[in-house]
């Protein structure tokens, strides 16, 4: 439930007619007059007139449509998350209120109690829904929220007292925050991604690293080690006195907090006492990337009072995510897997990892960010048997991996096709029985799909048309 009282709100201005605005303005058009004088929806330039405009007016919301520039004077304004903060539209909302937020920091303001965040440019979607579901099998109030797909604004109102709010937080989010202050904090790591969103790669390591900004005495920070970025947040959070478990899956830290694997054992140490709580190899989620996101989900419930015994059992009943190196069946001797979610280069190289080295036909295209492609080119040619190349991104990526070949003498073939179809075709057909079809692109999906849960489900849809072995 709302924990802000009578707090008074004003005159709000929300930009952005997506669902998170949506979102924003049905919970302002909630709060009565007592807290809200007007509510104002600036829709952008692309919005136009339709039932959802109609229905945020019939709640008494001003929409004004089409347009980016801002009039008007107001007390608040809420931003929609892909609205960049040096966007135009951005500016033009800060010459007109008084303060400009984004959609978490605005349902922390309202709701402050009992929060988790978690962040990284990988694995923060597994992470969230792992660390939702030990909390729940631990017996406590746990809901997955934010860039994992459920607008945290949306769910305020039938919030329960006792409930903790898992928020999964963008680079987007958290660059307009202030006051937010989860109880748990997580970082998993920084490589290369949205820099044109942002500026530059230090702003968006800035955005990642606001996450702990108001953590406390009594908060826990969890924060990889194994990436140099992490590292450095790390030793700031010390200096800070911030109590911090440190996430290795290359080493194990000598701190008094830590999460780590020894002798194949998933290990969190919590004030110098050690939690051994199962063996990596028998988790559901594969790959050595997914025991940092066991360890980084364990350290916060064990943090939050769920006990070794619930930790063991959560983590080995914990199944994969949609879309996150999801199996999808095995046709003809042959396995596919679904990993739609991995979006940048540095995803492709850690799933790759899940896999045994010459058993992969990997798809990898879709729309191009323009990111370094030399380490991704690289790990193909060491742990695939064909490359799938497709999309606005493709021949890049092919040209890469052939580049790559050359350099190595790897054996991998490349493959080039133009949509998503034609490359599952291509990767059927280059397939050994044994082999495993991997869909993990390194690419968002903006030049054939309209989100990446879209390419997702065609690429399911295709492995069902092939029928599964057994039937």
């Amino acid at each position: 439930m709302a924990a802000s009282g009578e707090k008074y709100l004003g005159d709000v201005l929300v930009l952005g007619m997506g669902g998170t605005g949506a979102a924003v303005c049905r919970y302002l058009a909630s709060q009565g007059p007592g807290r809200v004088s007007s509510v104002t929806l600036y829709g952008g330039a692309s919005s136009r007139e339709g039932g959802l405009s109609r229905e945020l007016e019939a709640a008494g919301v001003r929409c004004v449509l089409g347009t980016e520039d801002v009039a008007g004077s107001y007390d608040l304004a809420v931003a929609s998350p892909g609205i960049s903060e040096f966007s135009a539209f951005f500016s033009a909302a800060r010459a007109c209120a008084r303060e400009v937020i984004g959609e978490p920091e605005f349902a922390f303001r309202e709701s402050p109690e009992r929060w988790v965040a978690i962040t990284g440019t990988n694995g923060k979607t597994t992470t969230t829904s792992l660390t939702t579901h030990l909390l729940q099998v631990a017996g406590m109030g746990a809901e997955a929220v934010g860039n994992i797909g459920t607008i945290i604004t949306g769910e305020l109102a039938a919030r329960p007292a006792d409930g903790w709010l898992v928020a999964e937080l963008s680079s987007f989010q958290l660059a307009t925050t202030r006051l937010l202050h989860p109880r748990v904090a997580t970082l998993l790591n920084v490589t290369p991604d949205h820099v044109e969103w942002h500026g530059s790669l230090e702003a968006y390591a800035a955005a990642k690293e606001k996450v702990f900004a108001n953590l406390d005495e009594g908060d826990l920070a969890i924060v990889s080690v194994d990436d140099d970025w992490c590292r450095a947040v790390r030793n700031r959070l010390v200096a800070r006195g911030v109590a911090t478990c440190e996430l290795s899956v290359e080493g194990e830290p000598a701190s008094a907090d830590a999460a780590f694997v020894r002798d194949g054992m998933l290990v969190v140490r919590a004030s110098g006492v050690e939690h051994e709580l199962l063996a990596a190899g028998t988790l559901k989620i594969r790959g050595r990337h997914n025991w940092e996101n066991a360890l980084a989900a364990a350290a916060c419930a064990l943090h939050l009072g769920a006990s070794d015994e619930t930790l063991a059992r959560g983590l080995a009943d914990f199944n994969p995510i949609e879309h996150r190196i999801e199996p999808c069946g095995t046709h003809a001797g042959v396995h596919f897997v679904n990993d739609s979610k991995a979006t940048n280069t540095d995803s492709v190289e850690k799933a790759l990892t899940a896999f045994g080295a010459g058993s992969i036909v990997v798809m990898l295209g879709g729309h191009d960010k323009m990111t370094d492609l030399a380490s991704l080119a690289a790990a193909v040619c060491g742990t695939c048997r064909a490359a799938v190349c497709f999309g606005a991104a493709g021949e890049r990526i092919a040209r890469s991996v052939e580049e790559a070949r050359r350099a190595t003498g790897s054996a991998v073939q490349v493959i080039r096709a133009p949509h998503m179809r034609e490359a599952f075709d291509a990767a059927v057909a280059a397939a050994r029985p044994g082999d495993t079809v991997l869909l993990s692109p390194a690419c968002s999906s903006f030049d054939e799909f309209s989100n990446m849960a879209e390419r997702g489900r065609l690429f399911k849809d295709l492995v069902a048309g092939l029928g599964q072995d057994g039937e």
